[in-house]
């Protein structure tokens, strides 16, 4: 065991929609300014903010979750992408103190503990004067316990408000505030109903990202902020650890990613090269033909704000359903598994989409599945191995529906064989199963994580090696 440092700090909030990613990406554009080699972590299992967070980097955001990769999966991932940069920032995920556990061990404070990294505590100020400090003082004292080394008031409506917030924290909670933003729409991130807008839907994603820098340098003092950043030893695997250099691609893996379909975990994409495959990376929306490919990985995303586009590419979702029959491996979650369905029903239009899987998609008004997943494998596959335990998440407002766009019509996949696992915590298929097994697809609502799935990509390479031939 050897002792790593690297510089870092956590940024969290009291709870969600505080403006944590505001200040987040206000930091990274600073820092990315003044030259400093900064690497971004997002925690949890979300795929919308590291995409902001990378685009604000300059490089590539991991994710880090207590509770789909435990502490030492966190530990090891943190290791492997953080060490090499000057400054790692971890953006955390809904309240400092939320998550599943009761002793808070997969909450952002407990992913702070786990990193002893120090944190950066963002207010929203609104509607507090003096109470504020009691806010903070709440965060400071409830279990675990973390390194709050200063706060960030924000949404400030007065000079008074500020005043008034600053001198009772600092008396009260014994930490600096060193910042106060004002309200300020123009660097508002549109919401939908999974989340933010991703960076690819908005051509003033980078004006959004400057104006966030422009508020942290204007409003906050950066240099109290930098040094917030702490060198504080982590003991590390050095072998475990070691980066894992790709093999030589010996078979070809398409990708497609496009704004309909744009939720990959760079880690799953690294841990197919790392065995052997090239990654060739496709476009629904606009291209017409697929490439010669050995496999294809369809991710989630947001295929229903793009029917139209997608149902009008006749020929790629032709051949798209060809190759399926021809036995080319698929593994598809969530938007990618809606995209195999025979057609989908979406604002009261249907759309013909693939056509892979027997069965038809509708969409309801609140989420049909929402948060974490437990699965248990309920067969052996090339995929996974009967009675695998596996974590994973979901998060859909869609589910199989019949002819008639009713009653779930899934008779035509009822045996043992046709699902995967079967659903302990979460919804999945139809809150029993989860997991198509079709022809060669695996087609899942379950987002999974390869760092949790370490043989995955061993087995997606397999196949795709088998189908060559």
């Amino acid at each position: 065991m050897k002792e790593k440092k690297t510089s870092r700090l956590l940024i969290s909030a009291p709870q969600k929609s505080a403006g944590k990613t505001t200040v987040s990406l206000g930091i990274l554009n600073n820092l990315l300014k003044e030259g400093v080699n900064v690497k971004s972590f997002k925690k949890g299992s979300d795929y919308i903010d590291p995409m902001w967070l990378k685009l604000a980097s300059g490089s590539e955001c991991y994710n880090l979750d207590p509770y789909l990769m435990g502490a030492e999966g966190c530990l090891d991932s943190f290791a492997r992408y953080g060490s090499e940069n000057e400054m790692s920032l971890i953006e955390g995920n809904h309240g400092l103190h939320d998550g599943m556990s009761l002793d808070g061990f997969d909450s952002s404070a407990g992913l702070a503990n786990i990193l002893k990294s120090p944190v950066l505590l963002v207010v929203n100020s609104r509607g507090m004067g003096r109470g504020a400090a009691a806010f903070v003082t709440g965060m400071q004292k409830m279990q675990p316990e973390t390194n709050i080394t200063g706060v960030v008031l924000n949404k400030v409506r007065s000079n008074r408000q500020e005043e008034k917030q600053k001198s009772t924290i600092e008396s009260y909670c014994g930490i600096p505030v060193v910042g106060s933003i004002p309200i300020d729409e123009d660097v508002s991130i549109p919401e939908r109903h999974l989340g933010l807008t991703t960076v690819d839907e908005m051509e003033t994603a980078k004006g959004i990202i400057s104006r966030a820098g422009e508020l942290v340098s204007r409003y906050c003092d950066m240099g109290e902020i930098k040094s917030m950043f702490k060198d504080i030893p982590l003991n590390t695997d050095s072998k475990k650890r070691k980066p894992i250099l790709p093999k030589d691609p010996s078979v070809k893996i398409g990708i497609i990613n496009d704004p309909s379909f744009c939720f990959y975990y760079p880690e799953n994409l690294e841990a197919l090269r790392e065995n052997g495959a090239e990654l060739v990376f496709i476009d629904s929306l606009h291209d017409n033909s697929l490439p010669d490919l050995d496999g294809i990985y369809i991710g989630g995303g947001f295929p229903e704000s793009f029917f139209e586009e997608l149902s009008a590419n006749h020929k790629f979702l032709l051949e798209l359903k060809e190759r399926i029959q021809s036995g080319i491996p698929v593994y598809a979650e969530c938007g990618g598994l809606i995209y195999l369905c025979e057609t989908a029903h979406f604002e009261n239009k249907k759309y013909r989409l693939a056509g892979a899987l027997p069965f038809e998609i509708g969409y309801q008004k609140n989420p049909v599945g929402y948060g974490y997943l437990s699965l248990k494998s309920r067969c052996q596959s090339r995929w996974f191995d009967e009675g695998a335990l596996v974590k994973a998440h979901e998060f859909h407002y869609s589910k199989p529906l019949s002819a008639n766009g009713k009653e779930p019509r899934l008779s035509s996949m009822s045996s043992a064989e046709r699902y995967q696992f079967n659903v302990i915590r979460g919804y999945g298929i139809d809150g029993k199963k989860d997991g198509i097994l079709h022809k060669n697809i695996f087609a899942s609502f379950a987002h999974l994580h390869a760092a949790v799935n370490p043989h995955w990509a061993r087995g997606f390479v397999d196949l795709a090696t088998e189908y060559q031939y």
